[in-house]
């Protein structure tokens, strides 16, 4: 995102924060709920061009852009949700481009909000990230569900069957929006969704690939080192990949941490050469 945008979207990502916080014990439903709807704004802006390009036209006014997104969706979605949406359109985006995926970003924190009051949010990362890694190894499967002249609802549909009570609503809700709305590939798409969940907690993602699989008292220990060299709480995401004969790689934002026996030979090698 542009600057211009990046300021907008901290805005109104404080402004949801406030407002679910004021709703108490209504926090979780609330969040739900405008998170699901704001799904349903980005889509009635994606089949009209001219609505997009208007809601975030910054040569108007912003009571003009409000009034514009209150008369489209007023009583079509609740009046929380409804004031995310004015609240956003009152924020000055670089590009209708950015104001919807601006909506996009909000409507997953909605939903991850909803996970965090029901005490799910560790659960959804975990559930993400393994997802991630199954279409890492389903190529068919992963194939069909990035098929872009596909129809969104057929992607949907096959995704909701291979997800179907194996994992929270909201790992399926997050899922199934990112397959609908693609913004990279299904695998990075889920993956990042899942940092972002690890992110609302306060942690960075350290993605390890080790050559075996690491026992619980592994990733606790990796975590504890990772968090006294970084300063800060970290998620463990890993994987297996056994070419690397021993030992890991990790990489932690573009830092990368390589302790595999694969790499310690290819250096030895180069330095040989």
């Amino acid at each position: 995102m542009h600057a211009a945008s990046r300021e907008a979207l901290a805005a109104v990502t404080s402004h949801l924060d406030q407002a679910l916080w004021d709703a108490k014990e209504q926090a979780t439903p609330t969040a739900a709920q405008i998170g699901a709807e704001l799904f349903d704004v980005v889509d009635v802006l994606d089949q009209d061009r001219s609505l997009r390009v208007a809601v975030a036209d910054a040569s108007t006014s912003a009571d003009q852009r409000a009034g514009l997104v209150a008369a489209v969706f007023e009583g079509k979605v609740s009046p929380a949700t409804l004031e995310v949406v004015i609240t956003s359109a009152r924020e000055t985006w670089s590009n209708p481009r950015e104001f919807r995926a601006g909506l996009v970003s909000l409507g997953r924190r909605s939903l991850m909000r909803s996970a965090e009051g029901q005490g799910q949010l560790a659960q959804v990362e975990e559930e993400l990230f393994q997802l991630s890694r199954i279409l890492e190894r389903e190529p068919q499967l992963t194939l069909l569900l990035d098929e872009r002249s596909a129809a969104p609802s057929r992607r949907r549909d096959l995704m909701a069957k291979v997800l179907y009570g194996k994992v929270t609503a909201v790992t399926e809700a997050l899922a199934l929006q990112a397959i609908a709305r693609p913004e990279h590939n299904v695998i990075d798409d889920i993956r990042a969704i899942s940092d972002d969940v690890a992110t609302l907690q306060g942690r960075t993602v350290a993605h390890v690939v080790a050559a075996s699989p690491l026992s619980n008292e592994q990733t606790d220990a990796l975590s504890h080192k990772l968090e006294r060299i970084y300063g800060r709480e970290m998620s463990i995401h890993s994987e297996v990949d056994p070419s690397l004969l021993g030992g890991m790689v990790i990489r932690v934002d573009d830092e990368v941490i390589d302790g595999s026996t694969s790499g310690k030979l290819e250096r030895l090698r180069a330095h040989l050469v």
